[in-house]
Formats: structure tokens, C-alpha cells, sequence
């Protein structure tokens, strides 16, 4: 059996992954920072926060890279649009 906070990473990361639950996921990691009620109440220094900052990376995390996959994938299809409109002929120079 795995380990209960890895199959929690598992779960989440492909959760966020899913276009379907993406910004539930967001919404209700927001609301989990937000909300006073949390796994370990934040009045408790340092263990309170934990939670939090587990949860606050894992965010950031996993939708920054959505995001670069995201701009990555743009930027191929914006290439490959400027590559296809060129008419210009292209000329190898080779140096000595």
C-alpha cells in the first residue's frame, strides 16, 4: 500500500490535471487556506501552518506547471503558424 500522503499527491496532482475538475480543485485549495477549519487549526504554531503550506505548494506547484505545458504548447503552435506563413526563401550560410 502506498503511502497515505502520496497517493493524496497522486490524487491531486491528476485531479488538477483533469480540464473537468481543474478549477474546483483550485477553488476548494483556496477556500482550505482561507477557511479557519483546517486538518491542523492554525491557532497551533508552526504545526497549524504545515497543513497550509503543504497545500499552498502543491497549488502553485501543479499549476505552474500546467501553465508552462500550456505556454509551451503555444508557443509550438505560434512557431509552426510564423514557419508556415514565410514565403521567403531560406539561406544557409556556413562560417569558417
Amino acid at each position: 500500500m502506498k503511502n497515505p500522503s502520496q497517493s493524496f499527491y497522486t490524487w491531486y496532482k491528476n485531479t488538477l490535471r483533469n480540464d473537468k475538475y481543474r478549477w474546483l480543485v483550485i477553488l476548494g485549495s483556496l477556500a482550505y487556506l482561507i477557511s479557519p477549519l483546517d486538518i491542523s487549526p492554525d491557532f497551533i504554531p508552526i504545526i497549524g501552518w504545515i497543513d497550509d503550506g503543504v497545500v499552498a505548494t502543491l497549488l502553485v506547484a501543479e499549476v505552474s506547471q500546467i501553465a508552462m505545458e500550456f505556454l509551451k504548447k503555444r508557443g509550438r503552435s505560434i512557431s509552426t503558424d510564423q514557419a508556415a506563413s514565410i514565403d521567403e526563401p531560406v539561406v544557409t550560410v556556413e562560417a569558417r
